[in-house]
């Protein structure tokens, strides 16, 4: 296996690449920004892109989606619920004050309880909204972890004070969606350190907040 996640773009999103060392095929989750370097990446491995997953549709985990897959063919996956989003992503460059990056409707949808990713590392789709009303997350039972988007961080959460943000929303999501994953499961953050499901149930203050904490 093949697994590198590194930040990209002002925002430092994570993004992560996945692969089969056998077969060379690759999946890449948010690649937000800093393509050019992305797509090098791939070449050097000698790796075939065969998915682009995005967990929601922030310019930061989507803005560059659609130059790599035009770089490499593979189709571009988003739940649909962040489609508005997509639309509006010259708002949202204006923001951070970035150029609007090019996009495209997806391929494909992220459906919940749908299979994604590569034959030996298969992952389910689990619909988190919250953050952004298309937030998926994306559990690899088998390697017992979970690619959160900006769900869940470590000792945080994602903010919901952005359109289609929802604080009850995410809090639920957290709660029904993730915290039921087994406690060793390894929670890889749209942004900053990696944690664990176990974790953030002990610790995590704003799930202690939200006073619907599991143990």
């Amino acid at each position: 296996m093949i697994f590198e996640t590194f930040p990209v773009g002002p925002l430092q999103c994570n993004c992560t690449i996945l692969a089969d060392e056998e077969t060379r095929e690759a999946i890449i989750v948010d690649p937000g920004d800093e393509i050019t370097s992305i797509h090098r990446r791939l070449v050097d491995l000698a790796l075939t892109l065969k998915q682009i997953l995005i967990t929601h549709a922030h310019i930061d985990h989507v803005g560059g989606a659609l130059k790599l897959k035009l770089l490499t063919g593979a189709p571009i996956y988003l739940n649909e619920g962040d489609l508005p989003l997509l639309q509006m992503m010259s708002a949202q460059a204006a923001w951070l004050g970035m150029e609007t990056p090019e996009t495209a409707p997806p391929d494909e949808g992220l459906v919940d309880g749908h299979q994604v990713g590569l034959p030996s590392y298969p992952a389910r789709v689990i619909h988190t909204p919250g953050h952004t009303q298309g937030s998926v997350s994306l559990y690899f039972a088998p390697m017992k972890m979970v690619l959160a988007g900006d769900t869940l961080f470590a000792g945080s959460i994602g903010r919901t004070d952005l359109p289609g943000g929802d604080f009850e929303q995410i809090i639920e999501s957290i709660n029904s969606r993730l915290l039921n994953l087994p406690e060793e499961t390894r929670v890889i953050p749209g942004h900053g350190p990696a944690t664990t499901i176990g974790e953030e149930r002990r610790t995590n203050p704003f799930l202690k907040l939200a006073g619907k904490e599991r143990f």
